[in-house]
């Protein structure tokens, strides 16, 4: 019975020592989820710009539950292409800040070049980045700062 008692105890230490190493492990699998969801929804609006011969428009809704990336076409009922939801716990944001929306257009580019920055609420998750160029090139990247 002492044997059982003592192997508990040490298997609740050892557990919260681990405890505060998991979450930080979960956050950074909801960045990186996040970023790839992204970086699909990214790809999938520029292959769409060229299939429909049209601009093609990616938003993200942050206050919205649940939170969600949206692909519209720019037809004359600007009809939705593609829908895609993130966790809760993270925020996108772009540099420039204005920058909730991007357009590709058919000719393989982008209205604006845009930087967008993935954040979990645990500040101790390592933030990523996914880049826009002018020519629609997507690229992403660990880095950026969460304020």
């Amino acid at each position: 019975m002492i044997e059982l008692m003592v192997t508990i105890a040490v298997v609740a230490i050892i557990v919260s020592i681990a405890a505060p190493a998991m979450g930080t492990q979960f956050a950074n699998q909801r960045v990186k989820s996040t970023t790839a969801t992204l970086d699909n929804a990214l790809s999938e609006a520029k292959a769409e710009s060229v299939i429909r011969r049209q601009d093609v428009t990616l938003s993200f809704d942050n206050t919205s539950t649940p939170r969600v990336i949206t692909i519209s076409g720019s037809d004359g009922d600007a009809s939705t292409i593609a829908s895609y939801n993130y966790d809760d716990q993270i925020t996108l944001t772009s540099t420039p800040t204005d920058s909730v929306t991007i357009t590709f257009e058919p000719s393989k580019r982008v209205d604006a070049t845009v930087t967008y920055t993935i954040c979990d609420d645990n500040t101790s998750a390592t933030p990523k980045q996914v880049a826009v160029s002018k020519t629609a090139i997507i690229t992403n990247q660990t880095g950026g700062s969460c304020s």
